[in-house]
């Protein structure tokens, strides 16, 4: 597999489930095999839409060893956090035991939080891991803020630290202070479903790591952007915002059944059922 640079379009995918809630493989392959032909240039597994809380240990296993094999050498993140360190560790090692090739990490709460509890976490992880982590950054769901500071510290002291995915708001303004203070320059990418994709551009995105249901829309903007068409990007943007924020509501089955009346689920049960729980 050819060197991975974070950049560009890499996908948080959904989980498909069958009506009856076990994991359907098929329409993961055919979700994954989709994005490929479109483009993107990598995959994420388990992130927050990967609805990962509802995995048993088996089935982590299975839909990791699925989205690998699925991939056919496209790089796949696996999200691997947990509210335990050594537990984080564990999930990490046995993700790239299977094939994947980075892992996705977001701090847990801490019993005593402040930064140096944040950054003796991924400190400890980085020592027994020795394979990438692109360190996720949304205190709206982890319930953990890191500064500016923070992050440039642990870019600079954990050298397994390949990305950040930037989801703390306002998100444009934090990502060109990490863009303009990083020593050891690593990758930022986009998350929050896009929502303020057009500016996160501007202030140094390197690309997407999200979960909006057509990742052929951001990748027409990134392709825009990197050709100077700061005007076509804003259009491209525009168009297809209310889209974004439709998307945007709480819980995952109206994305979900996106991807299904798009022909990549087989199903939803969570909108069927009317529970997004």
């Amino acid at each position: 597999m050819a060197a991975f640079d974070y950049t560009g379009v890499v996908p948080i995918l959904a989980t498909p489930f069958n009506d009856d809630e076990s994991l359907d493989l098929e329409s993961l392959t055919r979700l994954i095999q989709f994005n490929a032909q479109a483009g993107v240039a990598g995959v994420t597994v388990l992130g927050l839409l990967g609805e990962s809380n509802r995995l048993t240990d088996e089935d982590r296993e299975r839909l990791i060893t699925t989205s690998v094999k699925a991939a056919k050498g496209l790089p796949v993140i696996v999200g691997t956090s947990h509210t335990g360190t050594e537990a984080t560790i564990a999930l990490s090692k046995h993700a790239i035991e299977l094939g994947a090739t980075a892992v996705m990490i977001t701090p847990s709460q801490q019993p005593v939080p402040g930064d140096k509890a944040v950054h003796d976490y991924f400190q400890r992880i980085a020592a027994k891991l020795g394979a990438p982590i692109v360190l996720q950054d949304h205190p709206a769901i982890s319930q953990v803020h890191m500064p500016v500071d923070l992050i440039l510290r642990l870019v600079k002291e954990v050298p397994l630290i390949a990305c950040i995915k930037a989801e703390a708001v306002p998100s444009p303004q934090k990502i060109g202070a990490l863009k303009k203070g990083m020593e050891r320059k690593v990758s930022v990418l986009t998350g929050l479903g896009a929502l303020y994709g057009l500016f996160d551009l501007e202030r140094g995105s390197d690309g997407f790591n999200t979960g909006f249901a057509f990742p052929e829309v951001l990748l027409v903007m990134v392709k825009q952007f990197a050709a100077g068409d700061l005007n076509g990007a804003r259009r491209t943007f525009t168009k297809y915002l209310p889209l974004i924020v439709f998307e945007q509501q709480p819980g995952l089955a109206i994305r979900k059944e996106i991807l299904r009346l798009r022909g990549l689920l087989t199903s939803n049960p969570r909108a069927a059922s009317g529970r997004d729980d």
